[in-house]
C-alpha cells in the first residue's frame, strides 16, 4: 500500500461542505473504476497548525504505482463526466501540495536487513 496525500487550501469563496461533497463524488467514482483504495478527508481542527499546514489533508491509498498511474490516465481522459467531477473539485482548491508515501520499513527492505 502506497499512500498519496494531498495538503488543500480552499479558495477564498469555496464551501468547505460544499468541497467535502465534491471530493466525495470524484475519489467515490474513482474508488469505483478500481484506480484507487480507501481515502479519508480531513481538516485541520481548531485551526492548530504551523504555517506550512494546509486546511485539508486528502489521504488516498493505491496499492502500487501501477494503479495510482491508472488513476492519473483516467484523471486525464477526455471523458466529460471524468472532466466535470475533476473540474468540481479543482475549481475549489486555492493551493495544493502533493506527496506519495509508503510504508517504512517496506518488506523489500525488511527481508534485506533481515539477510544482514
Amino acid at each position: 500500500m502506497n499512500l498519496y496525500t494531498c495538503s488543500i487550501d480552499l479558495a477564498n469563496e469555496a464551501k468547505a461542505l460544499a468541497f467535502a461533497h465534491a471530493v466525495s463524488e470524484w475519489m467515490g467514482f474513482l474508488q469505483s473504476e478500481g484506480v484507487i483504495g480507501h481515502w479519508r478527508l480531513f481538516r485541520r481542527k481548531l485551526n492548530l497548525a504551523s504555517d506550512s499546514h494546509r486546511d485539508f489533508i486528502l489521504h488516498i491509498e493505491v496499492a502500487d504505482l501501477a494503479q495510482l498511474d491508472r488513476a492519473f490516465r483516467l484523471s486525464g481522459s477526455l471523458d466529460d463526466h471524468v472532466a466535470t467531477l475533476y473540474r468540481a473539485v479543482n475549481n475549489l482548491i486555492a493551493e495544493e501540495e502533493f506527496g506519495l508515501y509508503r510504508p517504512f520499513p517496506d518488506p523489500e527492505r525488511a527481508e534485506r536487513m533481515a539477510l544482514l
